[in-house]
């Protein structure tokens, strides 16, 4: 490739990459505020060092040296992002007042358009599915870091060895080692889970149906008989986690107190995954952001976990408003 000395050639060509290092950074970092951050300065630190590219390897290896030592960097000073269920064994008093680590710094879900796959055939997007799933995702923060940036680029991404070893400037040898640490680990904090039910399931989107309407009109009885035997349910910032349809129907009885009406339930997904902004009608009458759940759905038509987000700067970033009937002031990607 000639050198870009071009200002505009260069932004051009480079940002055609912006998506993929998004969701690369999002990867490592388990947080889409974070992966945000950094691609943006990814970029700063490309522009100004475009002059420096002689184009000895191709510009997107470039630019996934810049962003994976960005990402080094980041995790070095704020460690890993984890769930809930990464802290400690899961609570078996639902109604006990839950009390929030606000200092812990927590998994995020992402929008599905930081995933946007060009992939067409069955395989290759049921790979990229299972490589965004926030149990995928929370399972790569166990991994140290540059075990972590191997796996992504080997295992994700489909790079080989040599590649690898090129971004990292290191040798194939070390790569192949890394890489197989880096699986036997994933195997031990990541056991094998069941399979996701396709998103154009009719099952699936009768049983979101039957998930929300249950929630809006706070029908506890109905809600639990949705989920697996085994079902769990998080909620950063909250450590506390459940586990079983009975615990976390005493749950939502127990903290939520929903009432007909109090709850208004909006479709979106992250993480190639069904979820729901959840409104909560306030004492004044108005249905506001209250928290963002993402779902698992097992291929029997059963929920299987919830993963459920009180940051209500995710709204924006998933293109909803903060309260219910507004316009939205913004859209995810």
């Amino acid at each position: 490739m000639a050198n870009i000395t071009v200002d505009q050639d260069f932004q051009s060509q480079a940002d055609n990459y912006r998506r993929e290092l998004l969701a690369h950074c999002y990867r490592m970092l388990g947080s889409i505020h974070d992966a945000e951050d950094l691609v943006q300065e990814t970029y700063i630190r490309a522009w100004k060092a475009q002059d420096s590219f002689e184009g000895r390897s191709s510009l997107r290896t470039w630019l996934y040296r810049i962003a994976t030592n960005v990402c080094l960097t980041a995790i070095d000073q704020r460690g890993r992002r984890p769930m809930p269920s990464g802290l400690g064994a899961p609570s078996d008093d639902p109604e006990r007042p839950v009390v929030a680590l606000d200092d812990v710094p927590w998994l995020e879900p992402a929008p599905d358009g930081v995933f946007g796959s060009e992939a067409a055939d069955p395989a290759s997007i049921a790979i990229s599915r299972e490589s965004t799933r926030l149990a995928f995702i929370a399972a790569l923060q166990h991994l140290p870091a540059k075990q972590r940036v191997v796996l992504i680029l080997r295992d994700v991404l489909k790079w080989k060895a040599a590649e690898v070893a090129e971004l990292l400037e290191t040798s194939t040898a070390a790569i192949n080692s890394a890489l197989q640490r880096a699986r036997a680990q994933l195997e031990q904090v990541a056991p094998e889970q069941d399979a996701l039910a396709e998103p154009t399931d009719p099952e699936q989107r009768e049983l979101l149906e039957r998930y929300a309407a249950a929630f809006e009109k706070a029908d506890i009885e109905g809600l639990v008989k949705l989920f697996k035997e085994d079902a769990a349910w998080e909620m950063p910032p909250f450590p506390e986690w459940f586990v079983g349809p009975e615990a976390i129907g005493r749950l939502i009885q127990a903290q939520c107190r929903p009432g007909p009406g109090d709850i208004i339930m909006v479709p979106t997904s992250a993480n190639g995954q069904p979820a729901f902004g959840m409104y909560k009608r306030d004492d004044d009458g108005v249905h506001r952001a209250f928290q963002l759940q993402v779902l698992s759905i097992n291929p029997d038509g059963a929920v299987a976990h919830v993963g459920v987000f009180f940051d209500l700067s995710l709204f924006e970033l998933f293109g909803l408003p903060q309260v219910h009937g507004e316009a939205i002031s913004a859209s995810a990607e």
